[in-house]
C-alpha cells in the first residue's frame, strides 16, 4: 500500500501563486490610465481578433492579461452579469464595484479549489462624471481586489513600466496624450520581443497596440450613452504620428 506525499497547505497556496505569476509575467503588458476626458486602455497585442479590452457596459470596460481564454471566460461571463442585473433592476445598479465583487469570488474559488489556478490579472474600469469618480479595480489570480487610483499597469515588465509612467503620468492629460504616454513607457519595457529593453523618449509600433478609450461625456460628443469606444488602426496612427486630438 503506498501513502500519499503531504503537501502543507502553505507550500501549496505558494506554489498555485508561483505558477500564476509566471504565466501572467509571460504576457504582454497593458496600462489602464484615468485622464481628464476618461480613461485610455492601452495594451501590447498585435492580434487584430484576440482582445485583451473589451467593453462590459454603458461606461465600464474590461482589460486583461494572462491565458486568453480564461480571461475571455470571465469577460463574457461579466457582460452576462451586467445585462441580467441591468436588466433585473434599472442600468444606474451596474457597477464595476459589483463586477469586481463577482469576479473575485470566481477567482479565490478557483484558486482555493481547482488544482490549476487562473493565470490572468484583471483590471475593471468605470469612467465618472468626473476625473474623481474614476474607478480603476484591479484584480489578482487569488481573487484580491484593490482600488488603484491614476494609472494600473499588468503583465510583462510592469515594474519597468511603472517606473516610466511615473515621470509621464499627470491628471490634466487628455486621451491622445494617455496614449502617447502608454506607448513611449511600453517601448521601454521588456517582452516586445528578444532584444531586450527599448531607448525611451519613442512610442511602440502602432501596429503592436491595442486601444480603446471611456470616454467621460459620449453624450455630447458621439450622442451614445455607451462610452467604450475601439480606436482603429488610421486614428491610432494620427495620434501617435502627429500627436492631434482625436
Amino acid at each position: 500500500m503506498t501513502s500519499q506525499f503531504y503537501v502543507s497547505p502553505e507550500q501549496l497556496m505558494k506554489d498555485r501563486a508561483d505558477f500564476a505569476r509566471k504565466g501572467i509575467a509571460r504576457g504582454r503588458s497593458v496600462v489602464v490610465m484615468s485622464c481628464s476626458d476618461g480613461i485610455a486602455l492601452v495594451a501590447q497585442n498585435p492580434s487584430p481578433s484576440l482582445h485583451k479590452l473589451g467593453e462590459i457596459y454603458d461606461r465600464i470596460a474590461f482589460a486583461a492579461v494572462g491565458k486568453y481564454n480564461e480571461f475571455d471566460s470571465l469577460r463574457q461571463a461579466g457582460v452576462r452579469y451586467a445585462d441580467v442585473r441591468g436588466y433585473s433592476y434599472a442600468r444606474e445598479d451596474v457597477t464595476a464595484r459589483g463586477l469586481a465583487s463577482v469576479y473575485a469570488q470566481s477567482l479565490g474559488g478557483v484558486f482555493t479549489a481547482e488544482s490549476k489556478p487562473f493565470e490572468v490579472e484583471l483590471v475593471v474600469a468605470e469612467v465618472g462624471h468626473t476625473q474623481d469618480a474614476d474607478h480603476l479595480y484591479r484584480l489578482t489570480f487569488d481573487g484580491s481586489i484593490a482600488d488603484e487610483r491614476g494609472f494600473v499597469v499588468m503583465g510583462g515588465a510592469a515594474d519597468v513600466v511603472v517606473a516610466a509612467l511615473r515621470s509621464e503620468w499627470s491628471a490634466d492629460l487628455d486621451l491622445p496624450g494617455a496614449v502617447r504616454a502608454a506607448a513611449r513607457a511600453l517601448h521601454t519595457g521588456r517582452g516586445v520581443d528578444a532584444d531586450g529593453p527599448r531607448p525611451p523618449g519613442t512610442a511602440l509600433d502602432p501596429a503592436l497596440l491595442e486601444v480603446a478609450f471611456l470616454e467621460r461625456h459620449p453624450g455630447t460628443s458621439r450622442g451614445s450613452r455607451r462610452a467604450f469606444r475601439r480606436v482603429d488602426a488610421p486614428e491610432l496612427h494620427l495620434v501617435l504620428t502627429s500627436g492631434s486630438g482625436t
